[in-house]
């Protein structure tokens, strides 16, 4: 593989560091040729390195083009890596002249780029901003910058996240910090606890923050110091607010180092981070190397790299005493500071080291060249619609699941996402995404694509709405219509309760869909008992079966930020209102008291849908008198599994609650408000669930006991959940067959 990559080559910061790194360890892969419109020190460096490079300076932008058209063609390059403003515009008028897929990596966020600038911004910046969206591809370095471009109106399926990697191997001893320190100008003694940070000394890095907050956690923390390392603007500024806030002493200025680095964070205890803005910060993983508890703005890349309160702590731009407040905090526990340290050391050496950057780079390198040489065809992809966009954490883990699961069948495949938020989708899933309203752009996307998928869920019933039924059935026919082949995926059907509304349900299914795949029994006797005959129906089960728990250290975050201890044991409530529930409440709270003084479960009420499932947890734990948690917001469908992974026993209305706590084998007891809660545990052969309407609060605590005993012999569950795995891949079989794709 031969890659050409152009920058303007008077780089400084990150993005020198992340080029010359990642192009010196490319170069033992594949050819990475760099390119620089100017002489310099940048160019110098890179030979040092053993980089290629080679200099087309001058200012006439079309001589630039010519000559670097004939040197790509005579080179036999693939692929046009720009870098920056210069190289973006210059990529954007290769892409003609070569016919080459062009990639830019986006370092920083280009609206701050010319800050304190106006006329470069109105120059420069506005050029780049039009290139930028000339070019084929863009890399952001984090997923915050691309979720910042996505949310700019950038193509959410053109981009791809890298980031800044680090050469994790063992730093030699560095020597005694005492006499390095106050060579620096630091009053320290043996006793201090180290602050630093290693940055320019300009707005962005908003260094007044750092000294409010250090001067707060000085108050309860004397052992505290705080060494600056850097230069700039502001210099002047800090060091007289330093004054004002009577730290002078304490806080030490040392300018920029010279040396290196990896003296100036072995002797630090505590590195801290206080910009306004980043993308990914060498500083943080620099830091990491070293073991050092950090304290950081939660902005950019950075909370990717940090978990809240599991190897740091985040805090908002511009708090400086949340940031005093985490300062103290670690300045004051030793073991706290070691523990962290710890482990974002063992986050930061398995993800974010150089090896895993480069990897990730040719990875991406391999998929473009896939993509620019896929044939052009007048249908291609899928639509799938769904009710996704509404919080509701079931719904969109049935859509995680389909694209993973689309993914599998062409990783490259358009695909086309019908929402009731589709900014949220197209910022969660990055795939392109239209309102549910906007008639004419998914009529148009249904007229280029092969598939349209009903996906999943409880789609075709009229108990919640009636509109939903009508919708959902038109849109059915609207893509038989425009061409599309049919597919309702991993679905549930009914309860559909007005003969008209069956038998309009039964004409439009008979004469639009293709096949039918259904998540459980019920459901194929709902279709029977309609009148459905027409389309191909197989019994497979739900998609969201086949999602699994993120990591842990993500599921500790999760759990922390709501107060709860990662590893204690617990019981969870997943409730959510319905007809009758505020009548029952009460017996959910005695079923919590009981199960917390027979079983020592603390009941944790979570919620599955975030805007409404709250208020249906505070109602049943009115009146508790046992410690309880409330986890209003759990994420991700990933976190939600992992933190139900931590509990003991899930009591559940919420059905893909008892579908993400069967694919972990724990134990179940259900609350039926809907025929679809049951029809899944009687299909992966559970009793042990109770009608809303006939409940009462023995019957909840029966429950838990019985639920209880099985903790121990969880194997029939695991093979029935093993079991519907295996044949929820009838849906992508189908889905293939649809598309014709070979299998």
């Amino acid at each position: 593989m031969k890659v050409i990559h152009l920058i303007s080559g008077g780089d400084s910061g990150g993005a020198k560091t992340h080029v010359l790194s990642l192009l010196q360890h490319l170069n033992q892969t594949i050819t990475a040729q760099l390119v620089c419109f100017r002489d310099g020190p940048f160019a110098q460096e890179a030979r040092s390195l053993g980089i290629p490079t080679e200099i087309m300076g001058g200012n006439n932008i079309l001589r630039i083009r010519r000559r670097l058209t004939a040197y790509i063609r005579q080179g036999g390059y693939q692929i046009i890596h720009c870098h920056g403003s210069r190289a973006n515009m210059i990529g954007a008028l290769l892409r003609s002249s070569t016919g080459l897929p062009v990639v830019s990596t986006v370092h920083s966020d280009y609206k701050l780029d010319y800050m304190g600038r106006p006329l470069s911004h109105l120059t420069f910046g506005n050029i780049n901003a039009w290139a930028l969206r000339q070019l084929d591809y863009r890399i952001g370095v984090s997923d915050a910058m691309v979720d910042l471009l996505i949310s700019r109106g950038f193509p959410p399926d053109r981009f791809y996240a890298i980031y800044n990697g680090l050469d994790f191997t063992p730093a030699p001893p560095q020597g005694d910090r005492l006499p390095y320190l106050r060579r620096l100008g630091a009053d320290v003694d043996a006793d201090s606890v180290v602050v630093g940070i290693a940055a320019r000394l300009n707005p962005v890095k908003d260094m007044s923050t750092l000294v409010r907050g250090f001067a707060a956690a000085y108050q309860s923390c004397r052992r505290l110091r705080l060494v600056i390392a850097g230069d700039g603007e502001e210099r002047e500024k800090l060091e007289a607010l330093t004054r004002e806030l009577g730290v002078e002493r304490q806080v030490t200025f040392a300018g920029w180092i010279s040396g290196g680095m990896d003296r100036f964070y072995s002797a630090l205890d505590i590195n801290a981070l206080t910009s306004l803005s980043e993308t990914f910060p060498y500083a943080l993983t620099e830091g990491a190397r070293f073991h050092l508890a950090t304290v950081a703005t939660a902005v950019g890349g950075i909370p990717y790299l940090i978990d809240q309160d599991v190897n740091g702590y985040l805090f908002t731009p511009g708090d400086h005493e949340a940031l005093g407040r985490c300062l103290a905090s670690l300045g004051n526990d030793d073991a706290l500071r070691r523990e962290m340290g710890e482990k974002l050391y063992r986050k930061a050496s398995t993800q974010f080291s150089i090896q895993r950057t480069v990897d990730t780079q040719l990875e991406i390198y391999e998929n473009i060249l896939r993509r620019h040489s896929r044939p052009k065809a007048a249908r291609d992809g899928v639509v799938i619609c769904g009710a996704y966009g509404r919080g509701n954490a079931g719904d969109d883990a049935i859509l995680e699941a389909i694209l993973q699961e689309m993914r599998t069948i062409d990783p490259d495949m358009p695909v086309t996402v019908l929402s009731k938020d589709p900014k949220s989708t197209r910022l969660t899933y990055r795939v392109p995404a239209v309102s549910r309203t906007a008639f004419f752009s998914w009529h148009r996307a249904m007229r280029h694509a092969k598939l349209y998928i009903n996906g999943g869920g409880s789609l075709i019933q009229d108990v919640t709405s009636r509109r939903s039924l009508w919708f959902y059935l038109m849109n059915i026919q609207a893509a038989k219509r425009a061409g599309c082949r049919v597919q309702m995926y991993g679905c549930g059907i009914g309860p559909v309760t007005r003969p008209s509304h069956r038998n309009l349900a039964a004409a439009v299914l008979n004469r639009s869909v293709d096949v039918i795949t259904l998540r459980e029994p019920n459901s194929l006797e709902e279709l029977r008992s309609m009148g459905v005959t027409k389309p191909e129906i197989l019994l497979t089960a739900d998609p969201a079966l086949m999602l699994r728990q993120a990591p842990e250290e993500e599921t500790d975050s999760v759990l922390l930020r709501a107060g709860i201890p990662p590893h204690g044991r617990y019981i969870c409530f997943a409730l959510r209102r319905w007809r009758g529930f505020e009548e029952k409440a009460p017996f959910f709270a005695a079923a919590a008291r009981y199960a917390y003084e027979h079983y020592h479960l603390t009941p944790v009420f979570v919620s599955v849908e975030k805007h409404q499932d709250p208020g249906a947890g505070q109602l049943a734990a009115r009146g508790l008198d046992v410690p309880c948690y409330f986890l209003n917001d759990a994420g991700s469908a990933g976190t939600i599994i992992g933190a139900l992974s931590r509990m003991e026993v899930v009591v559940s209305m919420r059905l893909h609650a008892l579908i993400f706590a069967a694919g972990q084998g724990i134990p179940l007891a259900g609350v039926v408000y809907d025929p679809k809660v049951s029809a899944f545990l009687r299909y992966i052969g559970q009793a042990c669930f109770a009608d809303l309407n006939d409940l009462t609060e023995t019957a909840l605590r029966e429950m838990i006991d019985r639920c209880m005993a099985q903790r121990d012999r969880p194997e029939a569950q695991a093979a029935a959940v093993a079991r519907l795995q295996e044949m929820e891949q009838k849906n992508v079989e189908v889905a293939r067959r649809l598309l014709g794709m070979p299998s």
